[in-house]
């Protein structure tokens, strides 16, 4: 029997740790939870100054079985579940049931799952911190009652018996998507009218190449358009002004919970539950930093290895150290963002988790990068026969930096194709005369806020402070699996548009059609979700209260800052 037992979370964690520890030390796993508040009852004593009543679920009687006869038998307990609260209190249950004393049992806690981090932890155990311990408790007591409270209400006036539920997160999650459909439904399209021209000049080479210029502003009817077109039969065009600025980009900060859920939904298609899958596997097989966190630093350790990398493999002009700030201010400085725990494994060897695990690498790598640097060009051009000018720019990139690495993904359709836009532009000179391919004023209609995806759900909800790291993911899954939203795509439909064409002085007309509409992986209210959400707005609007909702998740801090 080995002098200590540490006790951990999963039982993959478990069998690497053990290596690393040696023949002194026996890892056993809790596997997560071994205590919760009793189901029948509230399990909640609320006369009695709000007291749990906590019980042994019977899928982990084995479990507690095993782990007091073991601790009987050692010397020492060592507890070494996760660091956030979750892990706290497990921790916390496990010396309840075993009869180990809070004050002096060894906790010890750990950001990566490698030699280094383990051996330092064991050097410098600390004891339980309660302020987590009741933060967490407050937590699962709070959703306990507005659960307990709120879900048979819904079961007598739906007459829908248990198959209903209500959240102090998930409702309030339901809320802004059915808000977001009644928006998209009730919203009114407009159609406008752009302008683009099309010319043609010569390269440094000499060879001709296309280029296009924008119209003054949009019209807003076919008429303002065609009568812009005629003003401009038989004009002659110049170029007015140049303006040449410098530009530059710079890196995203390393991933934290949520932007890793993000990204990787934009990039991989993920769902946010398999992108946590994959991440835990990385984090317990000693690949990636812990998953949840909503810290944006990076360990000192960490930034001479990133530095080193970097300087390794794309030369000392693409590094630059950096400082990322959290935005969040109860985010814990201590922690780390995500990243890899070593920056020479540019991939792993595991297929599942490989497109994860290359995604952080290049984010992290990314964010100790120099700035892209680039040149912007506007050029002004002038009509001869109107007062409007056309304006053309492009963009040259001077200098890749980080860009070589890692280019980050955007949810809004709009942003993309404002950004594809920019595109080269040949050498130009004041006053230099330009040949008019063909000018064309195209329809486009305004469009609604778009549906949520997964990620672009979790965004809101990080925004309006509603939620942790660790609450991101079930609460996206619960949503689905009581049936108030689902998941899926939306075909499109055909809608026609008009696009008046200015070619050798002639002005010609066609319509053309688009597919319109279409949307992938989109959250949509099931009529349930509606129904409920309505009716919890109705009668448990305090509940429903984004900001009663984000100021519990600010006390749940405090409670945990002491």
């Amino acid at each position: 029997m080995a002098k200590n037992l540490v006790i951990v979370e999963s039982p993959a964690k478990a069998k690497t740790i053990e290596k690393i520890l040696g023949k002194d030390f026996e890892v056993k796993s809790c596997f997560g939870h071994i205590r919760d508040l009793e189901k029948d009852d509230m399990g909640i004593n609320i006369e009695n100054n709000f007291q749990p009543k906590y019980v042994i679920p019977e899928d982990k009687e084995k479990v507690v079985k095993e782990l007091k006869k073991l601790a009987k038998e050692t010397d020492e307990v060592w507890l070494a579940t996760d660091e956030d609260r979750e892990g706290e209190a497990i921790s916390w249950h496990l010396c309840e049931v075993l009869k180990l004393d809070p004050k002096t049992t060894k906790r010890i806690v750990f950001h990566e799952i490698t030699k280094p981090a383990i051996e330092s932890a064991v050097q410098n155990p600390r004891t339980l911190d309660m302020d987590r311990v009741h933060a967490q408790q407050a937590r699962r007591i709070l959703d306990r009652i507005v659960g307990f409270e709120i879900s048979p209400v819904l079961w007598r006036k739906m007459s829908m018996r248990n198959s209903l539920s209500a959240g102090r997160v998930q409702s309030v999650a339901v809320r802004l998507i059915v808000e977001r459909e009644r928006e998209i439904n009730a919203f009114n399209s407009v159609s406008t009218f752009k302008v683009e021209a099309y010319f043609t000049g010569k390269d440094i080479n000499g060879k001709n190449i296309s280029f296009k210029a924008d119209g003054p502003g949009k019209f807003k009817t076919a008429e303002d358009a065609e009568k812009f077109l005629e003003q401009c039969v038989a004009a002659a065009y110049t170029v007015k002004d140049i303006q040449v600025k410098p530009g530059k980009k710079s890196p995203a900060a390393p991933f934290t919970t949520s932007t890793l859920q993000q990204e990787a939904s934009r990039k991989l298609g993920y769902s946010v539950s398999k992108t946590m899958l994959l991440a835990q596997k990385l984090y317990e097989s000693g690949n990636i930093t812990y998953m949840r966190t909503d810290s944006v630093n990076l360990s000192d350790t960490a930034i001479t290895d990133i530095e080193k990398t970097i300087r390794g493999n794309f030369g000392d002009k693409y590094h630059q150290h950096r400082k990322f700030k959290n935005k969040n201010e109860s985010a814990q400085e201590a922690h780390e963002a995500i990243r890899p725990t070593y920056m020479e494994n540019t991939t792993v060897n595991d297929s599942d988790t490989r497109k994860l695990y290359e995604l952080i690498w290049k984010r992290t790598i990314a964010s100790q990068m120099a700035d892209a640097e680039l040149e912007k060009t506007i050029a002004k051009i002038d009509i001869s026969t109107n007062h409007e000018e056309l304006t053309a720019s492009g963009e040259v990139l001077k200098f890749d930096g980080f860009l070589k690495v890692y280019m980050e993904s955007h949810d809004d359709e709009e942003e993309q194709e404002d950004e594809a836009q920019e595109g080269s532009l040949p050498p130009l000179a004041i006053k230099q005369s330009l040949d008019l391919k063909e000018m064309k004023a195209t329809e486009r209609f305004s469009r609604p806020a778009p549906r949520y995806t997964e990620a672009s759900l979790v965004k809101k909800l990080e925004e309006l402070g509603i939620g942790r790291p660790s609450t991101y993911a079930p609460t996206i899954t619960t949503i689905q699996k009581r049936n108030y939203v689902e998941k899926r795509d939306k075909e499109g439909i055909k809608r026609e548009y008009r696009i008046l064409t200015l070619k050798a002085d002639q002005i010609s007309q066609q319509t053309e059609s688009e597919n319109t509409g279409a949307e992938k992986s989109k959250l949509f209210p099931t009529d349930l979700g509606m129904i409920v959400t309505d009716f919890l707005n109705q009668y448990f609007n305090n509940v429903m209260d984004y900001g009663f909702t984000a100021k519990i998740e600010e006390e749940f801090d405090e409670i945990a800052s002491g």
